[in-house]
């Protein structure tokens, strides 16, 4: 009841709101579109939110703040999953093992061409296993051995914020969208995304009625 989707299902509205604007920087959420952007209305105009973009960023500061206090959470899996990939990749995972289970996932060799995985980072939630590891050893052969190991983590770190961030083209409730924006407001960074475009535009009135030609 809280949205409403037109005929195409590209749109989705949220349940009109007729208490005055509270004075939150990034407004209060008025809707979505395309699934996609939040459209949020502050006091002093128009805030468009990329929502997997900003909880890419949310999900990452929180990995940050976890790792720097050594109290990243970790789900043990009720039963292990074995992800194969090229032996190649393999070596790349089993070789960074340490630093993945100090962001909470657990990982061992499990033959030439298979890794165990044990347990995951809470943050992720239900993850794609799989394309997790593809993504992290693709991730590592990049990096190679040309950045500290402090900078590696950092990239690995955004690979699994990827991971476990909420995806373009998922309805949210005007309440996950409303809870989306107030962590965005007290999150370092959170107006720009893991790879430096933006997580959020604001149209301001003034600019909006230039648009419309009233000024």
């Amino acid at each position: 009841n809280g949205y409403v989707e037109d005929a195409d299902g590209r749109f989705d509205w949220a349940e009109p709101d007729v208490q005055e604007v509270p004075k939150y920087p990034l407004g209060l959420a008025r809707g979505q579109v395309a699934a996609t952007y939040i459209v949020a209305e502050a006091e002093d105009g128009l805030v468009i939110i990329d929502q997997h973009a900003a909880h890419e960023r949310l999900v990452l500061e929180r990995m940050r703040a976890a790792r720097e206090g050594g109290t990243i959470a970790r789900q043990p899996l009720l039963m292990p999953e074995v992800v194969e990939l090229e032996e190649t990749d393999c070596g790349r995972i089993e070789g960074a093992a340490d630093e993945l289970a100090g962001m909470g996932l657990e990982v061992e060799r499990f033959g030439p061409t298979s890794i165990l995985v044990r347990a995951t980072p809470v943050a992720l939630g239900k993850t794609d296993v799989h394309g997790l590891l593809s993504d992290l050893a693709a991730e590592l052969a990049e990096l190679g051995s040309a950045l500290s190991l402090q900078e590696k983590l950092d990239h690995v770190s955004a690979t699994i914020a990827c991971h476990g961030s909420v995806r373009a083209g998922r309805v949210l409730s005007v309440a996950e969208m409303n809870a989306l924006l107030r962590e965005m407001e007290v999150t370092p960074r959170s107006g720009q995304c893991n790879h430096g475009r933006p997580t959020w535009v604001k149209l301001g009135h003034a600019e909006m009625e230039k648009v419309f030609g009233r000024r």
